[in-house]
Protein backbone atom coordinates (compact mmCIF):
# COMPACT_ATOMS: atom_id res chain seq x y z
CA UNK A 1 0.00 0.00 0.00
CA UNK A 2 1.48 3.32 -1.10
CA UNK A 3 2.23 6.01 1.49
CA UNK A 4 1.21 9.60 0.80
CA UNK A 5 3.83 12.32 1.17
CA UNK A 6 2.20 15.63 2.11
CA UNK A 7 3.20 19.28 2.09
CA UNK A 8 4.04 19.95 5.77
CA UNK A 9 2.95 22.98 7.77
CA UNK A 10 6.08 24.96 8.61
CA UNK A 11 4.65 27.16 11.35
CA UNK A 12 1.19 28.14 12.52
CA UNK A 13 0.75 31.05 10.11
CA UNK A 14 1.96 29.14 7.03
CA UNK A 15 -0.83 28.09 4.66
CA UNK A 16 1.13 26.91 1.60
CA UNK A 17 4.54 25.90 0.34
CA UNK A 18 6.46 25.76 -2.92
CA UNK A 19 8.33 22.65 -4.03
CA UNK A 20 11.72 24.00 -5.11
CA UNK A 21 13.63 20.76 -5.75
CA UNK A 22 13.07 17.02 -5.79
CA UNK A 23 16.10 15.18 -4.39
CA UNK A 24 14.87 11.80 -5.70
CA UNK A 25 13.48 10.71 -9.05
CA UNK A 26 10.52 8.42 -9.69
CA UNK A 27 11.71 4.84 -9.41
CA UNK A 28 14.57 5.60 -7.03
CA UNK A 29 14.70 4.05 -3.57
CA UNK A 30 14.56 6.23 -0.47
CA UNK A 31 15.20 5.54 3.21
CA UNK A 32 13.00 6.71 6.05
CA UNK A 33 14.02 10.25 7.17
CA UNK A 34 16.27 10.65 4.11
CA UNK A 35 15.86 14.10 2.49
CA UNK A 36 13.25 13.72 -0.24
CA UNK A 37 12.47 17.23 -1.51
CA UNK A 38 13.05 20.91 -0.73
CA UNK A 39 10.35 23.48 -0.10
CA UNK A 40 10.15 27.24 0.31
CA UNK A 41 7.53 29.12 2.33
CA UNK A 42 7.13 32.70 3.46
CA UNK A 43 9.07 31.84 6.64
CA UNK A 44 11.17 28.72 6.13
CA UNK A 45 13.27 26.98 3.47
CA UNK A 46 13.75 23.34 4.38
CA UNK A 47 14.60 19.84 3.24
CA UNK A 48 11.66 17.52 3.91
CA UNK A 49 12.52 13.96 4.96
CA UNK A 50 10.78 10.88 3.63
CA UNK A 51 8.04 9.61 5.97
CA UNK A 52 8.88 5.98 5.11
CA UNK A 53 11.35 3.72 3.29
CA UNK A 54 10.57 2.42 -0.17
CA UNK A 55 10.50 3.51 -3.79
CA UNK A 56 9.33 6.90 -5.04
CA UNK A 57 6.37 5.77 -7.14
CA UNK A 58 4.86 9.09 -8.22
CA UNK A 59 5.51 12.83 -8.03
CA UNK A 60 2.24 14.78 -8.05
CA UNK A 61 3.54 18.30 -7.41
CA UNK A 62 6.50 19.35 -9.52
CA UNK A 63 9.28 21.83 -8.93
CA UNK A 64 8.08 25.44 -8.93
CA UNK A 65 4.49 24.59 -8.00
CA UNK A 66 2.82 26.02 -4.90
CA UNK A 67 0.15 24.12 -2.97
CA UNK A 68 -1.70 24.35 0.32
CA UNK A 69 -0.42 22.51 3.37
CA UNK A 70 -1.43 18.83 3.73
CA UNK A 71 -1.65 18.47 -0.05
CA UNK A 72 -0.37 15.10 -1.29
CA UNK A 73 2.80 15.85 -3.26
CA UNK A 74 4.11 12.31 -3.92
CA UNK A 75 3.64 8.63 -3.09
CA UNK A 76 6.12 6.04 -1.83
CA UNK A 77 5.70 2.26 -1.90
CA UNK A 78 7.42 -0.99 -2.75
CA UNK A 79 9.28 -1.53 -6.03
CA UNK A 80 6.78 -2.28 -8.82
CA UNK A 81 3.83 -1.33 -6.62
CA UNK A 82 0.95 0.76 -7.93
CA UNK A 83 1.00 4.43 -6.99
CA UNK A 84 -2.67 4.30 -5.96
CA UNK A 85 -3.22 4.77 -2.22
CA UNK A 86 -5.32 2.37 -0.18
CA UNK A 87 -8.86 2.30 -1.51
CA UNK A 88 -8.15 1.67 -5.20
CA UNK A 89 -7.76 4.34 -7.87
CA UNK A 90 -5.29 7.12 -7.36
CA UNK A 91 -6.69 10.05 -5.44
CA UNK A 92 -6.03 13.59 -6.59
CA UNK A 93 -4.00 15.94 -4.43
CA UNK A 94 -6.03 17.71 -1.75
CA UNK A 95 -5.62 21.07 -3.44
CA UNK A 96 -4.74 21.91 -7.03
CA UNK A 97 -1.22 23.13 -7.48
CA UNK A 98 -0.67 26.58 -8.85
CA UNK A 99 2.54 27.31 -10.61
CA UNK A 100 4.94 29.59 -8.81
CA UNK A 101 5.47 31.25 -12.19
CA UNK A 102 1.78 32.14 -12.54
CA UNK A 103 2.49 35.84 -12.05
CA UNK A 104 3.71 37.45 -15.26
CA UNK A 105 7.48 37.41 -15.13
CA UNK A 106 9.49 40.44 -16.19
CA UNK A 107 11.36 40.32 -19.42
CA UNK A 108 14.84 38.85 -18.97
CA UNK A 109 17.90 39.87 -20.97
CA UNK A 110 18.23 38.06 -24.25
CA UNK A 111 21.27 36.13 -23.04
CA UNK A 112 19.27 34.68 -20.17
CA UNK A 113 16.23 33.59 -22.18
CA UNK A 114 17.68 30.63 -24.00
CA UNK A 115 18.23 27.60 -21.78
CA UNK A 116 21.24 25.43 -22.50
CA UNK A 117 20.51 22.13 -24.18
CA UNK A 118 22.78 20.23 -21.78
CA UNK A 119 19.97 19.99 -19.20
CA UNK A 120 22.10 21.71 -16.53
CA UNK A 121 20.22 24.61 -14.92
CA UNK A 122 21.68 28.06 -15.48
CA UNK A 123 22.22 30.49 -12.60
CA UNK A 124 19.18 32.45 -13.79
CA UNK A 125 17.00 29.34 -13.60
CA UNK A 126 18.31 28.48 -10.14
CA UNK A 127 17.64 32.01 -8.87
CA UNK A 128 14.07 31.95 -10.18
CA UNK A 129 13.46 28.49 -8.74
CA UNK A 130 14.80 29.36 -5.29
CA UNK A 131 12.98 32.68 -5.01
CA UNK A 132 9.58 32.56 -3.32
CA UNK A 133 6.25 33.36 -5.00
CA UNK A 134 6.12 36.60 -3.01
CA UNK A 135 9.48 37.71 -4.41
CA UNK A 136 8.48 36.83 -7.98
CA UNK A 137 5.21 38.72 -7.59
CA UNK A 138 7.02 41.86 -6.42
CA UNK A 139 9.48 41.47 -9.29
CA UNK A 140 6.63 41.25 -11.81
CA UNK A 141 4.84 44.27 -10.34
CA UNK A 142 7.96 46.45 -10.56
CA UNK A 143 9.42 45.04 -13.77
CA UNK A 144 12.53 43.75 -11.99
CA UNK A 145 14.71 40.92 -13.31
CA UNK A 146 15.54 38.99 -10.13
CA UNK A 147 18.46 37.27 -11.80
CA UNK A 148 20.30 40.60 -11.66
CA UNK A 149 19.98 40.81 -7.86
CA UNK A 150 22.59 39.29 -5.55
CA UNK A 151 20.56 37.38 -2.98
CA UNK A 152 21.51 37.31 0.70
CA UNK A 153 19.42 34.22 1.48
CA UNK A 154 20.43 30.59 1.60
CA UNK A 155 22.50 29.55 -1.45
CA UNK A 156 22.18 33.02 -2.93
CA UNK A 157 18.38 33.05 -2.71
CA UNK A 158 16.77 36.45 -3.34
CA UNK A 159 14.73 37.35 -0.27
CA UNK A 160 11.85 39.79 0.01
CA UNK A 161 14.18 42.24 1.75
CA UNK A 162 16.67 41.99 -1.14
CA UNK A 163 14.10 42.87 -3.78
CA UNK A 164 12.46 45.61 -1.70
CA UNK A 165 15.86 47.25 -1.22
CA UNK A 166 16.49 46.90 -4.94
CA UNK A 167 13.13 48.50 -5.79
CA UNK A 168 13.54 51.29 -3.23
CA UNK A 169 16.96 52.15 -4.67
CA UNK A 170 15.59 52.40 -8.16
CA UNK A 171 17.09 49.11 -9.26
CA UNK A 172 20.64 49.97 -8.16
CA UNK A 173 21.16 48.32 -4.78
CA UNK A 174 21.81 44.58 -4.86
CA UNK A 175 22.70 43.87 -1.23
CA UNK A 176 20.99 44.52 2.11
CA UNK A 177 21.54 48.18 3.02
CA UNK A 178 23.71 49.46 5.84
CA UNK A 179 21.59 52.07 7.62
CA UNK A 180 23.06 55.54 7.92
CA UNK A 181 22.06 57.53 10.97
CA UNK A 182 21.46 61.21 10.34
CA UNK A 183 22.21 63.69 13.15
CA UNK A 184 19.18 64.94 15.03
CA UNK A 185 18.90 68.63 14.36
CA UNK A 186 15.37 69.01 15.63
CA UNK A 187 12.33 66.94 16.49
CA UNK A 188 10.79 67.68 13.10
CA UNK A 189 13.97 66.59 11.33
CA UNK A 190 13.99 63.26 13.18
CA UNK A 191 10.45 62.34 12.16
CA UNK A 192 9.80 60.26 9.05
CA UNK A 193 8.27 62.08 6.08
CA UNK A 194 4.50 62.23 6.02
CA UNK A 195 3.28 59.97 3.20
CA UNK A 196 1.03 61.40 0.53
CA UNK A 197 -2.38 59.75 0.83
CA UNK A 198 -3.85 58.67 -2.47
CA UNK A 199 -7.32 58.16 -1.03
CA UNK A 200 -9.06 55.07 0.32
CA UNK A 201 -8.12 51.68 -1.07
CA UNK A 202 -9.09 48.09 -0.40
CA UNK A 203 -6.86 45.08 -0.88
CA UNK A 204 -7.35 41.44 0.08
CA UNK A 205 -5.73 40.12 3.23
CA UNK A 206 -2.80 37.83 2.49
CA UNK A 207 -3.21 34.15 3.30
CA UNK A 208 -0.46 34.38 5.93
CA UNK A 209 -2.20 37.27 7.66
CA UNK A 210 -5.50 35.34 7.53
CA UNK A 211 -3.88 32.36 9.28
CA UNK A 212 -2.28 34.59 11.92
CA UNK A 213 -5.64 36.26 12.53
CA UNK A 214 -7.37 32.89 12.86
CA UNK A 215 -4.80 31.62 15.37
CA UNK A 216 -4.89 34.79 17.45
CA UNK A 217 -8.69 34.72 17.54
CA UNK A 218 -8.67 31.02 18.42
CA UNK A 219 -6.25 31.67 21.29
CA UNK A 220 -8.44 34.43 22.71
CA UNK A 221 -11.52 32.22 22.38
CA UNK A 222 -9.77 29.24 23.97
CA UNK A 223 -8.01 30.94 26.88
CA UNK A 224 -9.58 33.60 29.13
CA UNK A 225 -6.62 35.99 29.07
CA UNK A 226 -5.55 37.95 32.12
CA UNK A 227 -2.45 40.17 32.17
CA UNK A 228 -0.25 41.35 35.02
CA UNK A 229 2.65 43.83 34.96
CA UNK A 230 5.84 44.18 36.99
CA UNK A 231 8.66 46.72 37.00
CA UNK A 232 12.18 45.34 37.47
CA UNK A 233 15.30 47.17 38.60
CA UNK A 234 17.88 45.98 36.06
CA UNK A 235 20.91 47.51 37.81
CA UNK A 236 22.47 44.15 38.67
CA UNK A 237 21.87 42.73 35.20
CA UNK A 238 23.17 45.90 33.57
CA UNK A 239 26.37 45.80 35.64
CA UNK A 240 26.94 42.13 34.83
CA UNK A 241 26.38 42.76 31.11
CA UNK A 242 28.94 45.56 31.02
CA UNK A 243 31.45 43.60 33.06
CA UNK A 244 31.25 40.32 31.16
CA UNK A 245 30.14 41.16 27.61
CA UNK A 246 33.60 40.94 26.00
CA UNK A 247 34.54 37.66 27.69
CA UNK A 248 31.09 36.25 26.98
CA UNK A 249 31.30 37.23 23.30
CA UNK A 250 34.65 35.45 22.96
CA UNK A 251 33.42 32.33 24.76
CA UNK A 252 30.30 31.98 22.63
CA UNK A 253 31.92 32.76 19.31
CA UNK A 254 29.81 35.86 18.68
CA UNK A 255 26.58 35.37 20.68
CA UNK A 256 25.90 38.51 22.74
CA UNK A 257 25.03 38.70 26.42
CA UNK A 258 21.67 40.40 25.89
CA UNK A 259 18.84 41.20 28.28
CA UNK A 260 16.88 38.43 26.56
CA UNK A 261 19.50 35.87 27.63
CA UNK A 262 19.18 36.99 31.25
CA UNK A 263 15.39 36.87 30.99
CA UNK A 264 15.43 33.39 29.48
CA UNK A 265 17.59 32.10 32.33
CA UNK A 266 15.41 33.76 34.97
CA UNK A 267 12.20 32.37 33.42
CA UNK A 268 13.62 28.84 33.22
CA UNK A 269 14.64 28.92 36.88
CA UNK A 270 11.28 30.40 37.94
CA UNK A 271 9.33 27.72 36.04
CA UNK A 272 11.12 25.12 38.15
CA UNK A 273 9.50 26.66 41.24
CA UNK A 274 6.08 27.19 39.59
CA UNK A 275 5.47 24.11 37.36
CA UNK A 276 1.81 24.95 36.69
CA UNK A 277 2.99 27.87 34.52
CA UNK A 278 4.87 25.33 32.38
CA UNK A 279 1.79 23.13 31.91
CA UNK A 280 -0.95 22.79 29.29
CA UNK A 281 -4.63 21.87 29.27
CA UNK A 282 -5.91 18.91 27.24
CA UNK A 283 -9.62 18.43 27.68
CA UNK A 284 -10.17 18.07 31.43
CA UNK A 285 -6.56 17.10 32.11
CA UNK A 286 -3.59 19.20 33.19
CA UNK A 287 -0.33 18.09 31.61
CA UNK A 288 2.74 19.17 33.60
CA UNK A 289 5.81 19.22 31.36
CA UNK A 290 9.08 17.88 32.72
CA UNK A 291 11.13 19.93 30.25
CA UNK A 292 11.11 23.66 29.61
CA UNK A 293 10.74 24.01 25.84
CA UNK A 294 11.16 27.76 25.55
CA UNK A 295 9.52 29.53 22.61
CA UNK A 296 11.31 32.74 21.55
CA UNK A 297 9.21 34.96 19.26
CA UNK A 298 11.07 36.32 16.21
CA UNK A 299 9.61 39.12 14.09
CA UNK A 300 9.81 38.58 10.33
CA UNK A 301 9.04 40.87 7.42
CA UNK A 302 5.46 39.68 7.05
CA UNK A 303 4.64 37.99 10.33
CA UNK A 304 5.96 36.20 13.35
CA UNK A 305 7.54 32.82 14.06
CA UNK A 306 8.34 31.16 17.38
CA UNK A 307 11.41 28.89 17.32
CA UNK A 308 11.59 26.55 20.31
CA UNK A 309 14.67 25.88 22.45
CA UNK A 310 14.10 22.27 23.53
CA UNK A 311 15.18 21.22 27.06
CA UNK A 312 16.24 24.78 27.79
CA UNK A 313 16.73 23.94 31.47
CA UNK A 314 19.84 21.94 30.50
CA UNK A 315 21.59 24.92 28.88
CA UNK A 316 24.04 27.36 30.44
CA UNK A 317 23.90 31.10 29.78
CA UNK A 318 26.35 30.56 26.92
CA UNK A 319 24.20 27.76 25.53
CA UNK A 320 21.05 29.89 25.72
CA UNK A 321 22.77 32.82 23.99
CA UNK A 322 24.01 30.57 21.17
CA UNK A 323 20.57 29.00 20.71
CA UNK A 324 18.74 32.35 20.69
CA UNK A 325 21.19 33.84 18.17
CA UNK A 326 21.12 30.76 15.96
CA UNK A 327 17.33 30.49 15.90
CA UNK A 328 16.82 34.21 15.23
CA UNK A 329 19.35 34.15 12.38
CA UNK A 330 17.93 31.04 10.74
CA UNK A 331 14.33 32.18 11.27
CA UNK A 332 15.00 35.37 9.27
CA UNK A 333 16.70 33.41 6.48
CA UNK A 334 13.92 30.75 6.56
CA UNK A 335 16.21 27.85 7.42
CA UNK A 336 14.38 26.40 10.43
CA UNK A 337 13.27 22.78 10.44
CA UNK A 338 9.68 21.70 11.28
CA UNK A 339 10.58 20.30 14.72
CA UNK A 340 12.28 23.59 15.64
CA UNK A 341 9.05 25.60 15.56
CA UNK A 342 6.76 23.31 17.53
CA UNK A 343 6.43 21.86 21.01
CA UNK A 344 6.84 24.96 23.18
CA UNK A 345 5.72 24.86 26.83
CA UNK A 346 6.26 28.59 27.60
CA UNK A 347 7.04 31.55 25.37
CA UNK A 348 8.83 34.90 25.59
CA UNK A 349 8.30 37.87 23.29
CA UNK A 350 10.38 41.05 23.33
CA UNK A 351 8.53 44.08 21.92
CA UNK A 352 10.98 46.19 23.90
CA UNK A 353 13.47 45.57 21.13
CA UNK A 354 11.35 47.96 19.04
CA UNK A 355 11.06 50.53 21.82
CA UNK A 356 7.83 49.39 23.45
CA UNK A 357 7.48 49.98 27.21
CA UNK A 358 4.66 47.51 27.81
CA UNK A 359 3.00 44.83 25.70
CA UNK A 360 0.04 42.56 26.43
CA UNK A 361 0.87 39.45 24.37
CA UNK A 362 -1.59 36.75 23.30
CA UNK A 363 -0.83 33.24 24.55
CA UNK A 364 0.95 30.90 22.15
CA UNK A 365 -1.33 27.84 22.25
CA UNK A 366 -1.22 25.28 23.79
CA UNK A 367 0.88 27.16 26.39
CA UNK A 368 -0.94 28.63 29.38
CA UNK A 369 1.25 31.73 29.71
CA UNK A 370 3.50 34.09 27.76
CA UNK A 371 5.93 36.74 29.04
CA UNK A 372 6.51 40.08 27.34
CA UNK A 373 9.61 42.24 27.78
CA UNK A 374 9.61 46.03 27.55
CA UNK A 375 12.66 48.12 26.76
CA UNK A 376 15.25 48.90 29.44
CA UNK A 377 15.57 52.61 30.14
CA UNK A 378 16.80 54.83 32.96
CA UNK A 379 14.01 56.12 35.19
CA UNK A 380 13.77 58.29 38.27
CA UNK A 381 12.82 56.27 41.34
CA UNK A 382 12.91 56.47 45.15
CA UNK A 383 15.40 54.26 47.03
CA UNK A 384 15.66 54.52 50.83
CA UNK A 385 13.73 57.83 50.71
CA UNK A 386 16.21 59.27 48.24
CA UNK A 387 15.72 60.08 44.57
CA UNK A 388 17.85 57.93 42.29
CA UNK A 389 18.16 56.96 38.63
CA UNK A 390 18.12 53.26 37.79
CA UNK A 391 17.76 51.17 34.60
CA UNK A 392 14.23 49.78 34.72
CA UNK A 393 12.16 47.39 32.63
CA UNK A 394 8.46 46.51 32.62
CA UNK A 395 7.54 42.88 32.10
CA UNK A 396 4.06 41.56 31.46
CA UNK A 397 2.53 38.12 31.50
CA UNK A 398 -0.60 36.95 29.76
CA UNK A 399 -1.97 33.82 31.40
CA UNK A 400 -4.83 31.36 30.96
CA UNK A 401 -7.22 31.94 33.85
CA UNK A 402 -8.69 28.45 33.41
CA UNK A 403 -5.53 27.07 35.03
CA UNK A 404 -3.52 29.95 36.50
CA UNK A 405 -5.00 32.13 39.23
CA UNK A 406 -3.87 35.66 39.96
CA UNK A 407 -1.91 34.64 43.05
CA UNK A 408 0.11 32.07 41.08
CA UNK A 409 0.85 34.58 38.31
CA UNK A 410 2.02 37.16 40.85
CA UNK A 411 4.20 34.58 42.62
CA UNK A 412 5.79 33.55 39.33
CA UNK A 413 6.59 37.12 38.26
CA UNK A 414 7.84 37.92 41.76
CA UNK A 415 10.26 35.01 41.41
CA UNK A 416 11.42 36.23 37.99
CA UNK A 417 11.88 39.75 39.39
CA UNK A 418 13.85 38.50 42.39
CA UNK A 419 16.18 36.44 40.19
CA UNK A 420 16.93 39.36 37.86
CA UNK A 421 17.39 41.95 40.60
CA UNK A 422 19.79 39.63 42.44
CA UNK A 423 21.25 37.79 39.49
CA UNK A 424 24.26 35.67 40.56
CA UNK A 425 27.50 36.44 38.78
CA UNK A 426 28.44 32.76 38.97
CA UNK A 427 25.60 31.93 36.53
CA UNK A 428 27.30 33.75 33.65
Amino acid sequence: MATDVIMPQMGESIAEGTVTKWLKKVGESVERDEPLFEISTDKVDAEIPSPTAGTLLEILIHEGETVEIKTVVARIGGAGESAAPSGGAAEPAKAPARSAQAAPAPSAPAAAVAAPSSGIATREERVRTKSSPVVRKIAAEHGVDITQIRGTGSQGRVTKQDIMVHVAAGGVATLAPVPTLAPRVSLAASLPPVPTMAGDRVEPMSRMRQIIAEHMLASKQTSPHVHTLYEIDMSQVDALRRGHKERFLAQTGGAKLTYTVFMAKAVIDALHHHPVVNASIRGNEIHYHGDVNLGMAVALEDGLIVPVIKRAQDLSMQGLAKAITDFATRARSKQLQPDEISGSTFSITNPGGFGSLIGLPIINQPNVAILGMGKVEKRVCVIDDMIAIRPKMYISMGYDHRLIDGAVAEQFLSTVTGILENFPETAI
